[in-house]
């Protein structure tokens, strides 16, 4: 299993966010390269950015701090966040990004999502936000009425390569991820899952391994890394070693 640091995006500052609500916020740091630097330093192999601004907007806004944290590492950088047609898509991944996260647009567009697997095969990833097992969307401002497994089933034959399953009443919670849920998730669709949302501690990490290490990809993990509570070295040491 992979362990994602995460770096959430708002106004050029790291941040995180209490369920997604953007007038719940901690201000982490004002240097996101530097952080991101600090991320790969310490082993992480994958980093996780979010683009808060751009997922609320549906378009772009924080380009100049993306750009710097792709400038200072040499890790592989997954971006989501106001990623919402072909000429975005085509942009980030033209720039260095090593995949990108379609999250509103796979509710709204579907045939977008697919069209993109097309043209970069391996490249495309879909975030899945859900509340109460529901689909939510534009940055977690609407709840539809379609389910987190429903949506992962559209994109089975399409060549998503990953789907990044959040919970967001776990997200900045830092009240444990939401295990059976994502589990679930990952057994009953073939497109291999990322887990995400309130990820707190290494007892957090070892659960997700012990319940799904031999299905999920990987793990992510944002405000519990600012405030001490987990290590990257340790946890990249963990998802790692033999279950």
């Amino acid at each position: 299993m992979i362990f994602f640091p995460a770096i959430d995006l708002k106004d050029g500052q790291c941040v995180r966010l209490y369920q997604g609500d953007m007038e719940q916020v901690t201000v982490f740091g004002d240097d996101p390269a530097g952080q991101a630097k600090g991320f790969a330093d310490a082993g992480a192999e994958w980093l996780h950015v979010v683009d808060l601004n751009g997922a609320v907007s549906g378009k772009p806004v924080n380009g100049d701090a993306v750009e710097s944290i792709l400038a200072a590492i040499d890790i592989p950088v997954e971006l989501g966040g106001g990623i919402r047609d072909a000429a975005t898509i085509d942009l980030w991944l033209d720039k260095g990004i090593a995949r990108v996260i379609l999250g509103t647009v796979a509710l709204k567009d579907p045939d977008l999502v697919r069209a993109a697997c097309k043209r970069h095969p391996g490249r495309i990833a879909v975030g899945i936000d859900a509340k109460d097992g529901m689909v939510a969307v534009e940055g977690w401002t609407e709840v539809s009425a379609i389910t987190a497994l429903d949506l992962a089933r559209q994109f089975e034959e399409c060549g998503v390569c990953a789907i990044i399953y959040t919970d967001i009443s776990r997200d900045g919670a830092m009240q444990g991820p939401n295990t059976e849920a994502t589990v679930e998730l990952a057994r009953a669709v073939s497109i291999p899952v990322i887990a995400s949302g309130g990820v707190s501690s290494l007892e957090d990490l070892s659960a997700l391994k012990k319940a799904g290490g031999d299905i999920l990809e990987g793990v992510i993990s944002g405000r519990a890394l600012y405030d001490g509570r987990i290590d990257v070295t340790d946890a990249v040491k963990l998802l790692a070693g033999a279950k």
